[in-house]
């Protein structure tokens, strides 16, 4: 969005907030949000589109920075209903039993980093360490790996970085930019990582880490794909079924008024 210009053609670009979700194993970009607004709402945003991707009542290790709203937010996306009576009645909601929540905050001094506190949220210290290591996130909590996507991404678009010229004009088209800058990245570009021998061993993209494609795309390939739209389904109606009328059989109507008088 446009700010207060200061100089002819020169834009400045107010402060956004982005928050994006990445699952470690394959380096594959799940979500991402845009607002001016950094609050629950945009937390719970992202939550749940991270939560669509997810198995349900799976064992999930989810690591993030010190922001007060994710937690909150992470524990009200991954909750399942319970039933505990039989019978009439509102089910209960319960959150996964084997989630763990890890936050890492860094203190920095001068631009560089010098303390790391990590935390358990919700579960326990060994649970999130087994995790950690069936992951392949490293031996310690960290966010290491979206902190680098995060980079990536301000490096492909401009409008995004702290300080820059490229203003965005509108926040519809600043999100639609952070979406194909992350199917390019999960579908046309082989991560240099995935790529190793430790890992794939030829050129694999993330997408195909993750099982979700067999080759690499390019871009033309995604901006001309086509998705099929969402099957359509009938809306609910609300209060009582109307009450079919019984057919009665066709009774011929008596004249109104004074019968003719026929000569």
């Amino acid at each position: 969005m446009e700010g207060a210009n200061r100089k002819r053609n020169c834009k400045v670009t107010s402060s956004v907030g982005y928050p994006t979700a990445m699952m470690v194993p394959t380096r594959l970009w799940l979500a991402g949000v845009v607002s001016v607004h950094r609050d629950r709402k945009l937390a719970d945003r992202l939550l749940q589109q991270v939560r669509t991707c997810c198995r349900p009542l799976q064992a999930l290790l989810v690591c993030t920075d010190g922001w007060a709203a994710y937690p909150g937010s992470i524990q009200r996306a991954f909750r399942e209903k319970v039933k505990w009576t039989a019978g009439r009645g509102r089910a209960c909601l319960q959150v996964w039993s084997e989630l763990c929540i890890a936050t890492v905050i860094k203190r920095t001094e001068k631009k560089r980093v010098v303390e790391v506190t990590r935390n358990i949220t919700r579960g326990t210290l060994e649970q999130a360490n087994i995790l950690l290591q069936t992951s392949l996130g490293g031996s310690v909590l960290n966010t290491a790996f979206i902190e680098r996507f995060n980079g990536t991404m301000r490096e492909r678009l401009a409008s995004l970085t702290r300080k820059c010229r490229h203003a965005a004009q509108r926040l519809e088209g600043l999100e639609s930019g952070m979406y194909l800058i992350g199917c390019t990245y999960n579908l046309c570009f082989p991560h240099h990582e995935l790529s190793t021998s430790k890992h794939v061993g030829s050129a694999c993209t993330p997408a195909m880490a993750a099982g979700l494609t067999d080759h690499v795309w390019s871009v033309g390939e995604v901006l001309t794909y086509k998705v099929a739209p969402t099957p359509w389904v009938e809306t609910k109606r609300r209060g009582r079924p109307r009450i079919q009328p019984v057919s009665e059989p066709l009774v011929p109507k008596r004249p109104r008024g004074r019968p003719r008088k026929v000569a």
